[in-house]
């Protein structure tokens, strides 16, 4: 057996697959964001960890005692900082979190390598400004950092005592010669670091340590390897067979995310193109990234009393496609790609008497659709030619909202047998990968076709219309034209 653990937002997943590759089990622990203060989105590691453990332990001990693997994913980004005890001096600061701003500009006018080496914006988002904010806010607890981790690598030297980042995710951190996949000391110390503050860059199959003697007996294993892993896109694109050359997918979790394998860096930071290392050797990755959305889904259920995602579908479905005037921009916690605004908030435009909670319902999941099919068009001009999309995360469950997104975006949607499981099935991959080998197209091969969604072409008419007025709309409400 091989065990995946993924490290998200709101909550930690573990899947145990066996040899196969068939799924045999799965469990999970949910985690909750703080938000202090306006922009902030921060997160205790220790509610990591202790998260991983609940969902680890609640796996048939039968099944835990199998596992001869451990593959790790984790959202992107999180700055985990840690003092010369290995410790956290702080909560985490995440991946949509807002408040580095400045420190972006800032960075953007004073290192062009940003962009050149590290093949991005740079964005309140990625680790970098948020190291760079910690500098001039907390000069104290700055100068405290021995190690910055990512959030799934905080859990591995929690398991295994060692600090270790797979290449998918370092990348993610600006502090990447993404090119070459080694840290770039000009980028380092631009925010006032270098490769002492850093973990040992290592590929995704690749074998970090084992499990320390105390976490093998409280979880009934062995002292068994634990893999590089992947960040969560990455590891999600390992887990649906998204391991070459223009094959893509979309992620829908609380973020957004269209994902595109390639064969070498091709950066567009013109577009707020993300182009990082994918999770296997001399593999990397294009990504439109979009901050909101099956967590719009959450946020718009409790705003209007549904009962929870599946309600508010049902809501939706019974309004129809674009049944009213209603536009959603979903950018309740910012933008990326295309814009890099975190700023930007999101809002409900075009309400009038006739404007119902099912309407709502519906203008919120085109509102996410459009926001995807402006990322699309970001990968189009980056050279990126897509015909079909597999679909992974919670969002995946509901065919009526792949029926919008499909129309929006004018792909067609491949639905995969355990799609949802995301980012932990590909970890468990890479976990075979590392322990017993093999070719990474095979055991990282799609899953069996569940069914697929085509563009309905009388949807995509009368979409176009909508899509045009939301593209119309962002330029007037973003702060920085009012």
């Amino acid at each position: 057996m091989f065990l995946g653990i993924d490290i998200g937002t709101s909550g930690v997943k573990a899947v145990v697959l066996d040899e196969h590759g068939a799924l045999v089990t799965q469990g999970t622990a949910a985690l909750t964001v703080q938000r202090p203060q306006p922009l902030w989105s921060e997160q205790d590691p220790e509610a990591w960890w202790q998260a991983t453990v609940a969902a680890v332990l609640s796996i048939d001990p039968a099944v835990r005692r199998a596992v001869r693997g451990i593959g790790l994913a984790g959202q992107m980004h999180g700055a985990t900082l840690l003092g010369s005890d290995d410790k956290p001096l702080r909560p985490a600061i995440l991946w949509n979190d807002g408040r580095s701003a400045a420190e972006c500009a800032a960075l953007e006018a004073e290192t062009s390598a940003f962009r050149d080496v590290g093949g991005n914006i740079v964005m309140p988002g990625f680790t970098a400004p948020k190291l760079a904010w910690v500098r001039g806010h907390e000069p104290q607890l700055f100068q405290a950092v021995r190690t910055v981790l990512l959030p799934k690598d905080y859990v591995r030297l929690r398991l295994t005592g060692e600090k270790a980042s797979d290449m998918s995710d370092a990348a993610g951190t600006l502090w990447l010669d993404v090119a070459k996949r080694d840290w770039s000391d000009a980028l380092l110390a631009a925010t006032g670091l270098s490769r002492e503050h850093m973990p040992r860059l290592v590929e995704g199959t690749d074998v970090t340590g084992t499990l320390l003697p105390d976490v093998a007996s409280l979880f009934g294993m062995g002292e068994v390897p634990v893999a590089g892993g992947a960040s969560d896109n990455a590891g999600g694109a390992a887990g649906v067979g998204v391991v070459k050359d223009g094959q893509g997918l979309l992620s829908l979790g609380t973020s957004g995310v269209i994902f595109v394998a390639t064969q070498d860096f091709r950066p567009n930071p013109a577009r707020a193109v993300h182009a990082f290392c994918h999770c296997l050797p001399n593999l990397w990755h294009q990504m439109s990234v979009h901050l909101s959305a099956a967590s719009c889904i959450d946020w718009v259920a409790r705003l209007t009393g549904a009962a929870g995602a599946a309600d508010l579908f049902a809501r939706a479905e019974a309004a129809g496609p674009a049944s009213g005037p209603e536009l959603f921009l979903p950018y309740l916690s910012g933008e990326r790609t295309p814009h890099n605004d975190a700023e930007v908030r999101g809002a409900f435009l075009r309400l009038d008497n006739d404007t119902t909670p099912q309407r709502l319902a519906q203008a919120v999941l085109e509102g996410v659709a459009f926001a995807l099919a402006d990322g699309l068009d970001a990968l189009r001009d980056a050279g990126t030619s897509l015909d079909h999309l597999a679909v992974i995360g919670g969002g995946a469950r509901s065919r009526y909202w792949g029926e919008t997104i499909a129309a929006a975006l004018d792909v067609n949607l491949v639905y995969l047998k355990g799609g949802e499981v995301g980012p932990a099935l590909g970890a468990a991959r890479l976990a075979q990968l590392a322990v017993d080998g093999g070719v990474a197209s095979d055991i990282c091969a799609a899953p069996p076709v569940s069914h697929t969604v085509e563009p309905d072409r009388d949807l995509v008419d009368r979409l176009a219309p909508k899509l045009a007025a939301f593209r119309d709309t962002y330029p007037r409400i973003t702060p920085r034209n009012h």
